[in-house]
């Protein structure tokens, strides 16, 4: 089975804190808080986020990608190729999606360890559910990718697949059907019963198949939606308890099909070579994938954008009826100005290496950067001579920003922005995950990949926004 040889985590900017989802509905839910997808944000878009983090450094391009999520923004149409355009894979890289239940994402995992190509798994969900639900007070939104293949000087294993067992079983946990915006659970004290045996009987066979008992795991990773569930299998597993990884549900939430590659990311940020990590999911039935670090997780360079480092990074707190206007569930007023045009399908395809992918183009002649490309140089006017590049991961600085209040948005007032790239380019966009008073002219910016707030005929504008560098644990300027 090929190895992980890089992985990335991403989590949105804002945190709802508990408290205030239980003030605002008369309840009591609990501490902690969980993480909030912008209302600009998607399984799509998080997904690019995750897989831009993972592939930074990486040399080897995937061959393919896996996309798993329960919250597809496309439900007959692929998702997957707008995460591919948006990074700018080649395009013979195969991209579908794994969509439809959390269980899908142990299932591109598992896929991508025995895919002959180097792959990439990315793994993303927005979870919602009725007001005062365990969904909405539990949930959490985030995405994580890793990239799987056999390894290269320049790229090398971090942690090998040596053993997967599962044990698959049909009951009813939760649904969901074509049209309901929020999935129904059963009484967790039924399933409980289920998953518990299905968990044991899979961690036994893994450990069986690797030669391994209880006592050698150094890492045990157990996720799934049914928190009851996860804990009563920790606590019977024989794992040492200083060996049980945090699911950081507290802080964060349960982001349900992203879980099991953002904590097997978290794991791989802190682990050591030569240890094991049993990874357990349970979602209709268990399945647990070992892995054993290389010798290579002692070079590795620290990860600026590592879970740890956006749990305890910059983040915003967002209000309850801000939360349930983003989500659609408190229909208010919308801002009294005409709503932008749909995107149509022609125009589209047509600027797809721009509008995805952020691809500018460099004059042969003069070397200015031209922002959107063009076939006639901004500067000298000199004709089809450009070489196209991609600005999607170069820093910018602000040169100039105005706050528009009128402007048609559901979180104003709207921060447009010019901004200046670092080697020549200039372009005007707006500015998302940032408060007014966290913008200035000099501000660093680097760009994001979001959904615009048009969606016409259920068809999602994606393109991209900027975001202060110091609002996000991605490194410096």
């Amino acid at each position: 089975m090929n190895g992980v040889i890089a992985h990335g985590a991403y989590l949105p900017h804002f945190r709802l804190p508990r408290r205030d989802l239980g003030a605002a509905l008369g309840t009591s839910a609990g501490t902690g808080s969980r993480s909030v997808a912008c209302y600009d944000e998607d399984a799509t878009s998080m997904a690019v986020e995750a897989a831009r983090v993972a592939l930074c450094g990486v040399a080897v391009r995937p061959g393919r990608l896996y996309f798993a999520t329960s919250v597809p923004p496309y439900l007959d149409r692929s998702n997957a190729a707008a995460v591919h355009a948006a990074l700018g894979l080649d395009r013979a890289a195969l991209a579908v999606d794994m969509a439809g239940s959390p269980r899908s994402a142990i299932g591109a995992l598992l896929a991508a360890a025995d895919s002959p190509d180097v792959t990439l798994v990315v793994t993303s969900d927005v979870r919602i559910g009725l007001p005062g639900s365990g969904d909405e007070r539990e949930g959490g939104d985030a995405a994580a990718a890793l990239v799987f293949g056999p390894g290269t000087p320049q790229t090398p294993v971090l942690a090998t697949a040596v053993a997967h067992a599962s044990s698959t079983d049909e009951f009813l946990d939760r649904w969901r059907v074509p049209g309901q915006a929020y999935s129904h659970t059963w009484e967790e004290r039924f399933v409980e019963h289920l998953y518990r045996p299905a968990a044991e009987e899979s961690f036994a066979a893994a450990l069986k198949l690797a030669a391994l008992t209880p006592g050698d795991i150094d890492h045990l990773i157990v996720c799934g939606l049914s928190s009851r569930s996860a804990q009563q299998f920790t606590r019977g597993s024989g794992v040492r308890p200083a060996a049980v990884s945090p699911t950081h549900n507290n802080l964060i939430g349960n982001p349900g099909a992203a879980q099991p590659a953002l904590l097997l990311s978290d794991v791989l940020d802190r682990a050591e070579p030569h240890q094991t990590i049993a990874l357990v999911s349970l979602a209709d039935g268990a399945t647990t994938v070992v892995f054993r670090t290389t010798e290579r997780c002692r070079d590795r360079q620290p990860a600026a954008a590592s879970l740890a480092a956006q749990i305890n990074g910059p983040h915003r707190i967002v209000s309850y009826p801000t939360f349930a206007t983003w989500r659609g569930m408190l229909n208010r007023e919308p801002p009294r100005r005409p709503e932008p045009d749909a995107p149509a399908a022609p125009p589209a395809h047509r600027s797809a290496g721009y509008k995805f992918g952020f691809q500018a183009s460099r004059c042969d002649a003069c070397h200015q950067v031209n922002v959107p490309p063009a076939r006639i140089c901004y500067s000298c006017g000199a004709r089809d001579q450009m070489t196209p590049i991609s600005l999607s991961d170069v820093l910018g600085t602000v040169k100039t920003f105005t706050v528009d209040r009128l402007a048609y948005t559901p979180s104003p007032p709207m921060i447009a922005a010019v901004i200046d790239f670092d080697g020549g380019g200039r372009f005007r966009c707006e500015i998302t995950d940032s408060a007014i008073d966290g913008i200035r002219v000099g501000t660093r910016v680097r760009l994001t990949f979001r959904r615009l707030l048009t969606t016409g005929d259920g068809v999602h504008n994606y393109f991209w926004k900027a975001r202060p560098v110091n609002a996000e644990p991605r490194g410096s300027s």
